[in-house]
């Protein structure tokens, strides 16, 4: 009776899978798709297991495999480039729950080894930065190979730098930063024309494509936002005058990578000079519009919003945690829809709370989802690193990784020197951003996509970008070291320097109270 009900109630024609619109021959006819064949394998349990019994030798990896992924209801699908897809999303005539248990698996993997390797370096009295990094490395392709599909960890794990922007936002002033303001920005600009200057230069006398030089210039002068603020937090160092400008700089980095994405195509030949103007003219006027919006947005509906969500969370702050991470979430996602990049809204949605009196409380409410996000996103960051290809041209990855942080240290600190301040805060400076930052990777990846640089330029890049990274923290721990020796010989000034930094650290404290006064 209840079969006849149902068959009555939900017949066959309503799940009709008469082809419509979204069918797949008018989405390749609407996108103007190429088609390209694929091998789709289907895996039989009992002949694997067999297979697996009587002829491959047990691996590590094999532990953290998934059952589910070699049943008889498991498609999996192979391009024509190796790209290896589960199909786990059949199309069904009633609606059903999908469960991605590789994606739960990874996240296991990574969370798990993170926490290892945080733990181990901690323990040892080392930064666990380095522990994530090493951790991503050790589970990663390059290492034991227990992660080997990083799209949709990678993808999870960009939450990591978005809340972490949003963090950086919240604990940055305003006050100060028109105090830093001159050599953020125009220091920031003058050290990416520098490189692009010297290294097109370099490629010039040494007979390469200038445009292959240009690239890795403006490469080159990336630092990473993530890992820096992070030290700079962990340190307390983000109130030292050396903490704002390293923190300007590194704002006004995230802000071109948008106007860099846009200089990729001009330099790989597939657009004119004209067409690349007016990408990057195009971006700078959609910049300007949606800080316009921001900036009215802060004094109108921010702060309102917020008391709003202080008083309905009374009780508990389950809501208000829930706004603000909404609220920074949307700005970044358009942000990103805008055709600027994730970190600039996810940044902007921080400062944006910071003028109200709210910062404090928000920082609290959020530090603990940045903190998780920010150890995914480094140990991603860590899987990137290979340690057989580290280990097959070590002597010219350390090679380039020395000269990487020689160059970009002298350059940036000869442009912080030149808007008047001590050479002791341009050293510190200079030190803190010599290294290679996460965003070099997607910059890599579309100038590889645009033939932009060859294959062996691409690996040694990619090396000494994941090298960079990883001698950061050695790079943090020195710099005391360096800083008192400079001391010692007389090549930093011991009091006068500090002194002539004063007025401009009580110029903005008194800025700063000035304007939570008003």
């Amino acid at each position: 009776m209840f079969g006849r009900v149902l068959d009555k109630e939900f017949s066959d024609s309503d799940a009709s899978e008469v082809p419509d619109k979204n069918s797949f021959n008018n989405s390749i006819s609407d996108h103007q798709a190429v088609l390209e064949t694929v091998a789709v394998i289907t895996h039989d349990k009992k002949n694997d297991t067999q297979q697996a019994n009587s002829s491959r030798p047990f691996q590590i990896g094999d532990m953290f495999g998934s059952q589910n992924e070699n049943s008889d209801d498991t498609e999996t699908v192979i391009d024509k480039e190796d790209n290896v897809f589960v199909m786990s999303n059949r199309k069904t005539k009633y609606p059903t729950l999908q469960l991605d248990l590789r994606l739960i698996k990874d996240l296991v993997v990574i969370i798990v080894s993170a926490t290892a390797g945080g733990i181990i370096f901690s323990c040892l009295g080392q930064p666990v930065i380095v522990g994530y990094l090493l951790a991503g490395s050790l589970i990663g392709p390059g290492g034991l190979n227990l992660i080997n599909e990083m799209v949709q960890v990678e993808t999870f794990a960009q939450f990591g730098v978005v809340f972490l922007l949003f963090a950086l936002g919240l604990e940055f002033s305003l006050p100060k930063l028109r105090v830093v303001g001159p050599v953020a920005v125009l220091g920031g600009v003058l050290q990416i024309a520098l490189f692009m200057f010297l290294c097109g230069l370099t490629a010039a006398l040494c007979g390469a494509k200038l445009s292959e030089g240009v690239f890795v210039g403006t490469f080159l002068s990336m630092s990473s936002t993530a890992v820096v603020s992070k030290f700079l937090v962990e340190k307390g160092s983000t109130n030292a005058l050396h903490g704002q400008v390293t923190i300007g700089t590194l704002i006004l980095q995230d802000c071109a990578v948008g106007l860099l994405f846009a200089l990729i195509p001009v330099l790989g030949g597939s657009s004119g000079i004209f067409g690349g103007m007016m990408s990057m003219g195009r971006l700078l006027l959609v910049l300007s519009i949606f800080i316009t919006v921001a900036y009215m947005m802060t004094w109108s509906f921010i702060p309102r919003f917020l008391k709003l969500m202080i008083q309905l969370s009374s009780q508990t702050n389950e809501l208000y945690q829930l706004a603000a991470v909404a609220f920074c979430l949307l700005l970044a996602w358009c942000s990103d829809y805008l055709g600027l990049s994730l970190e600039l809204g996810s940044f902007l949605a921080g400062v944006m709370i910071s003028t109200t009196d709210f910062a404090h409380h928000t920082l609290e409410q959020v530090e603990a989802i940045r903190n998780l996000f920010a150890a995914l996103f480094l140990a991603s960051i860590g899987m990137l690193i290979h340690f057989k290809f580290l280990w097959n041209h070590v002597d010219i990855l350390l090679a380039a990784v020395i000269l990487v942080i020689i160059v970009k240290s002298i350059v940036i600190t000869a442009v912080i020197k030149s808007f008047g301040y001590s050479i002791r805060t341009a050293f510190i400076v200079g030190l803190s951003l010599a290294q290679i930052g996460e965003f070099a990777f997607v910059l890599l990846s579309r100038a590889s996509h645009h033939h932009l640089i060859g294959g062996k330029m691409y690996l040694l890049l990619l090396g000494t970008t994941a090298l960079s990274l990883v001698t950061t923290p050695l790079i943090f721990k020195l710099i005391p070291v360096v800083t008192q020796l400079g001391i010692l010989m007389r090549w930093f000034p011991s009091e006068s320097g500090v002194q002539n930094e004063l007025p401009l650290q009580e110029k903005a404290t008194m800025l700063d109270v000035y304007n939570r006064t008003l």
